[in-house]
């Protein structure tokens, strides 16, 4: 036979295999011959008569003018429960899908209604291009069976094979032909020296609707038609009238063109994606697009071009600026996996921090109105910040922290104006939120019953924990930094939070005595030879010195170490160190040594590494058969964008000063400052003879210290601390992997930038048998300790409260690592499982920072 004649029966088998009954109209009578052909010849009998098509057994039955005829011939077929293979071809009739007389068979078989010269414009595009398909099969004209199956068999008079195909042997398709020749010029010398032109005009014309004049050079012809694709792409996406400069730029003129364009256009940007960006560069200057007075909300859900992403970036700071923060995330959201966002990672961090700054303009707005409807007593104050009684404000707190976290990051800043609109938003809820719990405070005479109070948090707690326990003394943290860390320990872990109310003055020698062996029974606030601190009976506690000796002498078997001595110990020598301890503390002050060295720049990027590394310190100690900890801070902090404004600051009281921060007066005498709130320390509940004054709201004294980052007062930011209790089971040793599962590609020889990518796959022999997707935590390591995360994910999901990536198999997933320590030498990249915390991939060598001025 020959091919049209095997791909129809190709095409009749596979019907047949799914029905095992075709009822086949042929209006035109086209496909007679075919039939003949498979017969062996014309139809001598109205009976049936078996056949062969395309290696299926089947019977064959033919109308002649009656289908009640044909009905009652092929009814002993499939009369029974499991029918024959049966053909019904009925030429010459059009098919009655109302009142057919073979309605049954139909319903119970397929009814086929095949076009021949779609049929064989499908086997002829196996050999010549689309253009000279379409000459070859004309609108207008009739052509046979007969014609058509020697045009597809190559005999004599059928057109020569492509040559387009030859040259382009590996592109899939007219699309894939087209959209290579776009990409590169690489075979343009084949083309015109094997006079292939022609071909090439026909095909454009044929596939996209583009006459192009034969005679111009090939470099030329590709100008034309890339203006014409990309353009042509564009304009369909735009929502209004096209720039003037694509008036010379003709338009597709069918649905089929119009298809032909986008498919082209798709093509370039996901198969030769760099091609393409230099190339759409091109079209764009040439078109003046960058300039044209375009709407960004009607730019289309495509960016064509690269200035599409940055006027729509700009669009989005408008809308922040304007309030609509829900806009202004739904364009975000809609434009995550831009072309030109993929291939940038500093422009996709853009993008992010628009999210981050419109997530916090949200959120600003939302607790405002709580805020202003508040009109409870303290604890409802309490309550509503850390979430006993709704969403929780402190949720504020956090956006706002990721968000200059993030920006800290940015090589370039974004938008002023949205970020300067949603920084005072958020500046001026906390004031007010200030300002609200110290009027409710004072007014509970400074204590709200029923609340865990600093002091009890040893003796509730640390005290009635199996032994041995980790007592983590976390300086500065905050409330929402707490629900955090809780958020990044393992599934398996057991996990509770709870706010505490810190001791005032929320400074370091208070709320860190406040938080030792017997301060529930006694604690005050009180002066000593000129020094402030804390006495819990008979001890005085102004330093670190002096609470180290305290808790040695109520706890004999304690170790003490700092999270970075936790986090650098092998495993050896940590066990060595906690051999016999019944109470392990563990100190860290990076947060609050970030924020009061006045670097308000480095504070930002060190607070998110602080939650990752007391994360792992603690998952460290479970290793080393420490399950059960408490972890809580000495008090929180107000953590602003910029120096406080000189309207914000106060001069202090004067009198007899014993202490002065930003926050807070320690003394006796002077006068109170307009603003600010006096009490006495017995008020407190001090045996002391002190006074304290604070700014009643988010103001500042004029003292020493950061006057971004400070903590002293009796905000909610500052006194409400978080209080975790856990168990961590100890984890079985795991087995050493020979290989991993994970395989990353695009690790760079050395770190130059605080943001770079590397992508991650799940495949290989080490993948787990059946498994869906799997969920990883990637990390930025250096002697044990974090010091980058996972900041965005391209084509994946990423969990940014536990910076964990899901990862579907074998599918590549780009992700973007935040360095947030620019001071180590090296890291290496770890990929770890967060619910058991074991490590799925190590870099092998340890990667060089070297970050550019």
């Amino acid at each position: 036979m020959h091919p049209l004649h095997d791909y129809v029966a190709k095409q009749l088998a596979d019907k047949l295999k799914d029905r095992r009954v075709v009822v086949w109209y042929d209006e035109r009578s086209e496909f007679q011959p075919f039939i003949d052909e498979v017969r062996g010849g014309p139809r001598a009998a109205a009976q049936p008569v078996a056949v062969g098509v395309a290696g299926i057994r089947a019977s064959l039955a033919e109308y002649a003018g009656s289908l009640f005829e044909v009905r009652a011939v092929v009814e002993p077929l499939v009369s029974g429960d499991k029918p024959d293979n049966l053909v019904v071809y009925i030429p010459g009739l059009a098919h009655d899908a109302k009142a057919s007389v073979l309605m049954e068979l139909e319903k119970a078989g397929r009814t086929w209604k095949p076009e021949l010269k779609q049929l064989a414009k499908n086997v002829l595009l196996q050999k010549f291009t689309l253009g000279v398909v379409d000459e070859m099969l004309p609108f207008d004209r009739k052509v046979s069976y007969e014609d058509l199956a020697r045009a597809a068999a190559g005999n004599s008079g059928a057109e020569p094979p492509s040559i387009l195909k030859s040259i382009f042997h590996d592109a899939s398709g007219s699309d894939g032909l087209l959209t290579a020749w776009l990409a590169s010029d690489a075979r343009d010398v084949d083309i015109v020296s094997k006079g292939a032109t022609p071909e090439l005009t026909k095909l454009v014309k044929a596939r996209l609707g583009l006459e192009l004049g034969g005679d111009a050079p090939i470099s030329k012809l590709r100008a034309i038609t890339l203006r014409y694709v990309l353009a042509g792409e564009f304009r369909l996406d735009l929502s209004c009238v096209a720039p003037a400069s694509l008036d010379a730029v003709p338009k597709p003129a069918t649905q089929d063109e119009e298809a032909g364009v986008r498919e082209v256009a798709r093509r370039l940007r996901t198969g030769h994606a760099d091609a393409y960006a230099e190339l759409a560069d091109r079209v764009e200057q040439e078109l003046s697009l960058r300039n044209a007075n375009l709407s960004p909300g009607a730019l289309g859900a495509i960016d064509t071009f690269r200035f599409e992403e940055r006027a729509l970036l700009l669009h989005a700071a408008e809308l922040i600026t304007a309030g609509s923060f829900d806009s202004a995330l739904g364009l975000v959201a809609a434009r995550e996996q831009s072309f030109w966002l993929d291939r940038d990672v500093n422009r996709k961090a853009q993008w992010e921090a628009t999210r981050r700054i419109a997530e916090l303009g949200q959120l600003a707005a939302e607790v405002k109105l709580s805020v202003g409807k508040m009109s409870g007593d303290a604890r409802a104050w309490l309550d509503a910040y850390s979430g006993q009684s709704g969403p929780g404000w402190f949720r504020l707190d956090q956006a706002q922290r990721r968000m200059e976290g993030w920006l800290a990051n940015l090589d370039e800043d974004p938008a002023e104006r949205p970020l300067a609109i949603v920084r005072r938003a958020y500046e001026d809820v906390v004031h007010a939120m200030a300002e609200g719990f110290t009027k409710a405070l004072a007014k509970a005479g400074w204590t709200i019953p029923g609340t865990l109070h600093q002091t009890q948090v040893w003796s509730e707690l640390v005290s009635e924990k199996p032994k041995p326990v980790a007592y983590f003394l976390v300086d500065a943290m905050r409330f929402e930094m707490g629900v955090e860390l809780s958020e990044r320990l393992p599934k398996t872990s057991e996990v509770a939070i709870r706010p505490a109310l810190g001791a005032l003055p929320s400074i370091t020698p208070i709320g860190m005595a406040a938080l030792m062996p017997g301060a529930s029974s006694s604690f005050s606030v009180t002066e000593e030879k000129g020094k402030l601190g804390a006495r819990i009976d008979d001890a005085f506690l102004p330093d670190l010195t002096a609470r180290k000796k305290h808790a040695s002498s109520r706890v004999p078997k304690l170790a003490d170490l700092t999270l970075d001595e936790l986090l650098s110990l092998q495993p050896s020598k940590l066990g060595k160190k906690l051999e016999g301890a019944q109470v392990v503390v563990v100190r860290s002050q990076e947060i609050d040594h970030a924020g009061e060295t006045g670097f308000t720049f480095q504070a930002r990027q060190v607070m998110d590494t602080v939650i990752d590394n007391l994360a792992r310190g603690i998952r460290k100690l479970a290793a080393a058969g420490v399950e059960h900890a408490v972890v809580s801070a000495d008090h929180g902090h107000l953590f602003f964008a910029s120096d406080r404004d000189e309207s914000m600051r106060t001069n202090a009281p004067g009198g007899n000063t014993v202490d002065l921060h930003r926050r807070c007066w320690i003394g006796r005498g002077g006068t109170t400052p307009p603003g600010c709130v006096r009490v006495s320390a017995a008020a407190l509940g001090y045996a002391s003879d002190l006074e304290l004054v604070f700014p009643a709201a988010t103001g500042v004294f004029r003292a020493g210290g950061d006057l971004a980052f400070h903590h002293g007062g009796p905000s909610l930011q500052e006194m409400v601390i978080p209080v975790l209790t856990l168990r961590t089971p100890r984890r079985a040793s795991q087995p050493l992997r020979t290989s991993s599962p994970i395989e990353v590609g695009g690790l760079p020889e050395a770190i130059t930038n605080r943001i770079f990518s590397v992508t991650l796959t799940y495949g290989g022999s080490q993948m787990m048998l059946g498994a869906a997707s799997v969920r990883v935590r990637p990390l930025l390591l250096t002697a044990g300790k974090q010091v980058g995360a996972v900041g965005m994910a391209i084509d994946g999901e990423l969990d940014r409260s536990t910076g964990s990536v899901v990862l579907e198999p074998n599918k590549p997933v780009t992700v973007a690592f935040l360095l947030s320590d620019e001071s180590v030498a090296s890291v290496r990249i770890a990929v770890q499982d967060p619910g058991t915390d074991a490590e799925m991939y190590r870099s092998p060598v340890d990667i060089p920072v070297r970050l550019s001025l």
